[in-house]
């Protein structure tokens, strides 16, 4: 009869012990309120399922901060249907949705009382792996690239690790000729590029691999040009041929050259020789004599990288 009263003691004892067992290893549920968390409750499905495709959910669930600008579904839907050989996420190679959603991205918090007319570094990188550049207008109302717009109610969405604004298009990352295209103030140098009297096919050449380095001039310097010549009232009456040399020497071919990586010395563009001079702060003096300042640096796109400037350069 002890014999069998010690067993029983023992089985229940043994119980206990696993039945504390079993409490110890019960893992709490946790609430979170990430990035990931928001989107999943803002039902941006297609955004989700991109994230988690590319590998990236882990990345916007960490501390951050980070700065979203989200696709609806119906822009992913937009996204899918400019191409045939799209019909769902999953035929976008891993590598191009990624280089597309970290250009939705920003280091650090930013809310819309924070934007401005400027262009800001993306998550996504182009040559030499540096930031790509993602353009941001807000004196007409919000717009992002040139033609992603915020939709009304869905900016400013708090999350534990940053913000994320909902916008109505998936933001494509732009090359230098998109660059120029979404800046107004570079009007009068597109519509330079593109004067259908070249027989040099400008657009083509700086939509290709590059990279390159290019200083472009401002609408306000071409009416500066345009001011030097009395026959001169529109690009229309300048020669061809000048155009022509006269914007190949602002193209630097087969280098993508950011603003710290400037030095004194002679720079080769594809049309002539510009001299590089920091000790005025940032100029170019051409061979012309002309001294040129640099306004505007290191606007980044997928095959190159844009400096503004306030003169036209002539050869």
């Amino acid at each position: 009869m002890r014999r069998i009263t010690k067993i029983f003691i023992a089985v229940l004892m043994v119980g206990s012990f696993m039945s504390c067992d079993e409490e110890e290893t019960v893992i709490p549920q946790v609430e979170t309120n990430t990035i990931v968390d928001v989107a999943i409750n803002s039902n941006l499905s297609s955004l989700v399922a991109a994230v988690t495709r590319v590998d990236l959910a882990g990345t916007l669930s960490g501390d951050g901060p980070f700065t979203v600008f989200a696709p609806t579904n119906e822009a992913f839907e937009d996204l899918l249907d400019s191409n045939e050989a799209w019909n769902s996420l999953n035929d976008i190679p891993v590598e191009t949705l990624r280089s597309v959603l970290l250009f939705h991205v920003l280091s650090g918090n930013v809310t819309s009382s924070d934007l401005s007319d400027t262009y800001v570094n993306t998550l996504s990188t182009g040559p030499n792996d540096e930031p790509l550049s993602l353009q941001i207008e807000v004196s007409d109302g919000i717009e992002f690239n040139g033609e992603a717009d915020p939709v009304a109610g869905s900016i400013d969405i708090s999350a534990s690790n940053g913000t994320v604004h909902v916008i109505d298009e998936v933001m494509l990352p732009p090359n230098v000729v998109t660059l120029a295209l979404n800046n107004d103030g570079f009007s009068s140098l597109v519509e330079a590029l593109t004067d259908e009297r070249h027989t040099t096919d400008f657009v083509s050449i700086l939509s290709g691999n590059g990279p390159f380095t290019i200083f472009a001039p401002t609408d306000g310097a071409f009416e500066a040009l345009l001011d030097t010549n009395d026959e001169w009232d529109s690009l229309g009456d300048i020669p061809i041929e000048t155009l022509d040399a006269v914007l190949k020497y602002h193209v630097v071919n087969g280098a993508n050259v950011q603003a710290d990586q400037l030095s004194n010395g002679d720079v080769a563009t594809i049309g002539g020789t510009i001299t590089i001079d920091l000790t005025s702060g940032a100029q170019i003096i051409t061979s012309s004599n002309q001294t040129v300042n640099i306004a505007v640096t290191d606007v980044q796109g997928t095959n190159g990288v844009i400096h503004g400037i306030d003169t036209v350069m002539l050869p």
